[in-house]
């Protein structure tokens, strides 16, 4: 008796380990958030992809030029909305409600600025 109450304890002992576990490693589902850019051209798509997809978390990164609005699909367990924001922030241009890092954006090309000239398709 004492021998199938040890292999009880043992047998929960190990179902427990075993949802515990499983519990801890599941990662969130990758997300996707639509941000507003201030983007103008083809050259700050590839700013913002480029600079985006180093970013911890980021799965996807896609911006369309001509509605400024970049796609990105990242894991919400190792980044927020506000963060991916702040990065584009830093790369130069606005994101949503996020202003431009000026620093940055003063060393964004001339053809990257928000008040520049672009003959469309």
């Amino acid at each position: 008796m004492k021998k199938g109450i040890v292999t009880l304890c043992s047998i929960m002992l190990f179902a427990f380990m075993l949802a515990s576990a499983s519990a801890f490693s599941q990662e969130k589902k990758p997300e996707t958030i639509k941000i507003k850019t201030s983007a103008v051209c083809d050259m700050c798509k590839d700013r913002i992809e480029q600079g985006m997809a180093f970013e911890k978390g980021v799965k996807n990164v896609v911006l369309d030029v001509d509605t400024k609005i970049v796609s990105i699909t990242y894991n919400p367990s190792k980044t927020t909305p506000d963060d991916l924001r702040k990065a584009i922030s830093k790369l130069g241009y606005d994101a949503d409600n996020v202003v431009a890092d000026k620093a940055a954006y003063a060393k964004l090309p001339a053809c990257c600025k928000k008040d520049a000239v672009h003959k469309h398709k």
